[in-house]
């Protein structure tokens, strides 16, 4: 064998490796959404393990934001300096160990095992994202992230549809936690075996200073938009979807239980086809931007349809369409990308997952003290609190697009113009 061979091979081996362990990694995310996306189908379990109302489940819930989106910006920094190896699953085993927190009857309990699924979970995406752009070339990059996206919308899939006939009668919500928790190590495991190591990233990392590249992202206006972007859009599905969806089918639309998991259950059921979906077309288009557009004008749309005119259409057809739409959320996730040297990428994947999910985190308590409150009550008129409740997700829909606009084309074609 020549030496040319040998070398040519040697890097072809290392990408093999890295989309294996993206794989792993894929499987995570998978995991994480579906502790995300779960407890929507179990708050009046929830309320009476923890002794709480549904409002205080609601606050229970929110924990986990805040958490996520601090922890993202430390996980770009460790994932930059120290490489995927040890510091992915490291990031696994915390989301375990919340979730096996979570299963104990007790609210303090719940709200600390909460904060640790967040900070854990901040590791999944980024790691997956970081191993994807080792392991694919630029061209598949989009796509690679939106088929991430659509392991973890899977997974807040299943965290629904199949979890809510799974707690109403053959596990207790401690005994399905406890089983999260185990499984999420065993994947650890595995993508701790798979991941190559990387030695000289360490090396590289003490040449400079620990926060160097969140100074270059966060020097970059377009890094902010594109985080405030992907954070509007994701806000009614996080809050909106995972949180009060089924609640708000069934107090507000007069929804039983069955019929208001599976409407919901298929926001995230699209979001496995539309991620991967927008990934491509972003790809194919060779502009992001108009592919991101596309996506939000959708969304628009089914928000407006779902307000207005709800009896237009069947509910779970407007949700499935605004789910599939839904995943132009992940461009700015590539977008950001471009708009950064490629020597940050893990913190720039940080920096917008920061970004995002503060934007969640700000949003979840105004739509709950303002919406999810008199939700139910004898007071208020059903259908009108839910056009209220409609008008309130229009409005964060119509400024993503606003501030979609002002985004900077990164795609090919703009580059070669």
């Amino acid at each position: 064998m020549s030496v040319r061979a040998a070398v040519v091979r040697a890097p072809r081996r290392a990408e093999t490796a890295y989309a294996i362990a993206w794989g792993f990694a894929a499987a995570f995310y998978f995991l994480e959404y579906a502790s995300r996306s779960a407890p929507a189908v179990m708050i009046p379990e929830l309320s009476q393990a923890f002794g709480v109302t549904a409002l205080g489940v609601s606050a229970i819930l929110g924990y986990y934001y805040y958490t996520y989106s601090t922890t993202s910006l430390v996980a770009g920094i460790l994932l930059d300096r120290f490489g995927a190896r040890y510091v992915v699953p490291a990031g696994m085993a915390l989301l375990a160990v919340g979730c096996l927190l979570f299963g104990i009857p007790q609210a303090s309990m719940g709200g600390i095992g909460r904060l640790l699924q967040g900070a854990g979970s901040a590791f999944a995406f980024t790691g997956a994202v970081y191993l994807a752009s080792h392991g694919f070339s630029a061209k598949k990059l989009a796509t690679a992230i939106g088929f991430t996206q659509c392991f973890g919308m899977l997974g807040g899939t299943m965290g629904q549809i199949a979890v809510g006939p799974l707690i109403h009668g053959i596990v207790s919500t401690g005994q399905f936690w406890t089983g999260v928790g185990i499984v999420v190590l065993l994947v650890a495991v595995g993508l701790l075996l798979v991941t190559p190591r990387e030695t000289h990233v360490a090396a590289a990392g003490e040449k400079r200073s620990f926060l160097t590249p969140y100074k270059v992202v966060l020097s970059n206006p377009q890094s902010y938009i594109c985080g405030i972007v992907s954070g509007l859009l994701f806000a009614p599905t996080t809050i909106g979807d995972m949180v009060w969806g089924v609640r708000f089918f069934q107090e507000d639309r007069l929804f039983n239980y069955h019929d208001a998991v599976f409407a919901i259950s298929m926001v995230p059921f699209g979001w496995v086809f539309g991620c991967p979906l927008f990934g491509w077309l972003a790809d194919a288009l060779h502009r992001r931007k108009v592919a991101l557009l596309i996506g939000v004008c959708a969304m628009l749309a089914c928000a407006l349809q779902l307000t207005f005119l709800p009896g237009v259409l069947p509910n779970w057809v407007t949700l499935l369409v605004f789910g599939i739409s839904s995943g132009a959320a992940m461009i700015p996730y590539t977008i950001i990308k471009e708009v950064n040297p490629d020597n940050v990428k893990g913190s720039a994947t940080g920096a917008i997952n920061f970004i995002t999910f503060s934007v969640t985190a700000l949003l979840g308590p105004i739509f709950s003290s303002h919406f999810g409150k008199t939700l139910g009550s004898p007071a208020i008129n059903p259908e009108f609190h839910f056009f209220q409740s409609g008008l309130f997700w229009v409005g964060v829909i119509a400024l993503a697009l606003l501030a979609s606009l002002t985004l900077r084309e990164t795609g090919r074609k703009a580059i070669d113009n």
